[in-house]
């Protein structure tokens, strides 16, 4: 148990050494996949701005990495998880999406955003 124990607070500490390194240095704008977007990453969330393009449905995909809920309150996990955008059709409007939704008490950041064409 109590090796059990150290292991758990190792993986945490490491964890939240990852996410402060990724907070300083991971901020900044990402490549957007459809080539008439344009996407800005915050260390939070991330927006894109598309043109209009006759109807093409899209969607902003970000990756984020932390504290997140994983299943019925209160199931936590701590790792990689993505959040996608509603599908939207480009019009020159602002889209975002931040990691900050996927439940109470979450603390992750932004590792990559792009958007890409919607098929359901």
């Amino acid at each position: 148990m109590r090796r059990s124990l150290g292991v758990v607070a190792r993986v945490a500490a490491a964890s939240i050494t990852g996410l402060g390194f990724v907070a300083v240095i991971g901020s900044g704008s990402a490549q957007a996949a459809p080539q008439d977007c344009s996407v800005a990453k915050g260390i939070f969330d991330a927006s894109a701005v598309c043109a209009a393009d006759g109807g093409s449905n899209y969607v902003l995909h970000l990756d984020c990495v932390g504290l997140y809920a994983s299943g019925p309150f209160p199931l936590y996990a701590v790792g990689p998880y993505k959040v996608l955008s509603y599908p939207f059709t480009p019009s020159g409007e602002r889209v975002s999406a931040g990691c900050t939704g996927m439940g109470p008490g979450v603390f992750a950041v932004a590792t990559n955003a792009y958007v890409e064409i919607y098929n359901p």
